[in-house]
């Protein structure tokens, strides 16, 4: 039985997803400035902001988020009289990383500054599918609310898929460099791996769990993928698109036998790679049609990722 008592604050996109995706929806009475999904939660008052501009170039974007670090300053602010006037029962924030979303510790410092509520904070800090799903559990116990199912469901899609991978032929199992950030690069880590090892791939850089490496040019050049995907953190497709296309014009990627081959391929990742929620799932799909188009179809292609055509 639902508590309608239930006031959720969530401070990151994939919190709010986990929350929509175990029925609570109406309960969530603010989200953070990057929530947008579902979509009837991007007309909830927003309660943090980033201290940079957003706008510009992957290397703009980093150079901005570096300079707030090494200066000791927090990269987002949490809009505490939003806070005050929306009297939480739960936030729900991450720990993960401090360029992503607002910190912990900023929430926890917002939180001991209210005086009309005292609100319970829930931070999570997934690295593998497993600890997505003890996040999902944990959220659904800290409201009230069972899990099981919607849970349940999300491992039998990711069995399906792994399920068709799992005897592939070596040589039917590509070399995948799976980049999050392409200016400085950054190849992709945490639970992106572990991904495309489900989806039937070799997964060239980053170890299952572990953070996202930062990745040195000659590394990629030596290691000759297969495939290239690029996923960066906070870009849609198109962003992704307009991104991709400035950087592999260069001389040194249009050498790399991959791109030559046309095995170069961009995603929503942010809608999709970089939410440690539900649609972890979808993205695993996404690789899968990427990948194995001779055994996948869910319908991404167009909406999720395409194929990049560096002369369109």
């Amino acid at each position: 039985m639902i508590n309608y008592s239930l006031k959720i604050v969530s401070l990151i996109p994939s919190a709010t997803e986990i929350i929509a995706a175990l029925g609570l929806t109406k309960a969530i009475v603010g989200r953070s400035h990057e929530c947008d999904y579902p979509p009837e939660i991007q007309n909830l008052p927003v309660c943090t902001q980033p201290k940079f501009n957003p706008d510009g170039s992957s290397r703009e974007i980093h150079d901005r988020a570096t300079e707030l670090l090494e200066s000791a300053l927090s990269v987002y602010r949490v809009e505490l009289e939003t806070l005050e006037k929306l009297q939480p029962t739960h936030i729900i924030t991450q720990a993960q990383c401090d360029v992503c979303a607002v910190s912990l510790a900023d929430v926890e410092t917002a939180v001991k500054s209210l005086t009309k509520s005292h609100p319970q904070v829930i931070s999570l800090e997934p690295n593998l599918l497993t600890e997505v799903w003890a996040d999902m559990e944990r959220v659904a116990n800290s409201l009230g609310v069972d899990g099981n199912e919607v849970i349940s469901e999300l491992k039998k899609r990711v069995a399906a898929c792994a399920e068709k991978t799992q005897n592939l032929a070596i040589n039917n199992i590509p070399k995948v460099a799976c980049i999050e950030w392409s200016n400085p690069l950054m190849a992709a880590g945490n639970w992106i791996p572990e991904l495309v090892k489900l989806a039937g791939g070799n997964s060239l850089f980053g170890e299952i769990g572990k953070h996202s490496p930062w990745l040195k040019w000659d590394e990629l050049l030596n290691a000759n993928p297969d495939v290239i995907i690029f996923m960066p953190c906070g870009f849609d497709l198109e962003r992704t698109r307009q991104d991709t296309l400035e950087l592999i014009k260069s001389s040194e990627w249009q050498d790399l036998p991959v791109v030559k081959s046309g095995k170069v391929y961009i995603t929503d990742g942010n809608s999709y790679f970089n939410r440690p929620g539900p649609r972890l799932v979808d993205s695993l799909e996404i690789l899968a049609e990427i990948l194995h188009p001779e055994l996948f179809n869910f319908g991404y292609q167009g909406i999720g990722w395409v194929q990049l055509l560096i002369n369109n």
